[in-house]
């Protein structure tokens, strides 16, 4: 039996397509927000550097490790009541956004602390001989020494983000995840499961290109 274009329907699938860009955007403006000071904090107060404290650094470290071995739909189902708390529902976009924010803060996270620990040591130490402040450091040196690696670090966070606003459409989180669930799987719509999937494809490497040019415009500065 052959495929029947015939049922798509290109307006859903259109808003579909914006509520992904939606939850992908929004998550990775609150991922950034929180998981780029928790990356710079694991950093810092590692072994060696200058707010080292091991017994906090070690609590951050399992936090931040428990969050990440979590899987990501058994986090969506756990996160529901807070999710509901927190905005009011746990469905559609809104619904979406607090757990794929969870799962990917520590993830995020531990990417810019990784980008961070690439920044020759002796540009920090050469900053602090000339009596540099730990702000000033950080802002100064750390951040804009460790853009390239900082930016692919987003470029991976907001591809996986897509991944999981995907996967959020298992709990009617909505998007091209929620429609490929709702159609073609429960209705063997096929054609609606390859849309979706095609056009899942195209935003991800849309993502990576632009990820990537950036990454070699802020390397040759």
């Amino acid at each position: 039996m052959g495929l029947d274009w015939s049922v798509l329907d290109w307006g859903e699938i259109g808003l579909a397509s914006w509520d992904t860009l939606r939850m992908m955007g929004w998550s990775l403006f609150f991922t950034i927000l929180f998981g780029l000071p928790l990356g710079v904090l694991l950093f810092l107060t590692s072994r060696r550097q200058l707010l080292q404290h091991t017994w906090f650094n070690r609590v951050l470290s399992f936090v931040a490790n428990v969050l990440r071995s979590v899987p990501f739909l058994i986090l969506l189902v756990v996160m529901i009541p807070l999710t509901a708390w927190l905005v009011g529902t746990s469905l559609g976009v809104e619904g979406a956004i607090p757990p794929l924010v969870v799962g990917a803060t520590p993830f995020f996270a531990r990417l810019v602390e990784n980008a961070l620990r690439e920044v020759d040591r002796g540009v920090i130490e050469a900053v602090q001989s000339l009596g540099a402040s730990r702000w000033q450091i950080v802002w100064k040196v750390l951040l804009p020494e460790a853009r390239p690696g900082l930016l692919a670090a987003v470029t991976v966070t907001a591809i996986t983000l897509v991944s999981y606003t995907a996967m959020s459409g298992v709990i009617g989180g909505g998007g091209l995840g929620d429609l490929a669930i709702r159609y073609g799987y429960q209705r063997f719509q096929t054609e609606v499961m390859i849309v979706t999937v095609l056009i899942l494809i195209v935003l991800v490497q849309l993502l990576q290109m632009l990820g990537d040019w950036l990454v070699a415009r802020v390397s040759k500065k």
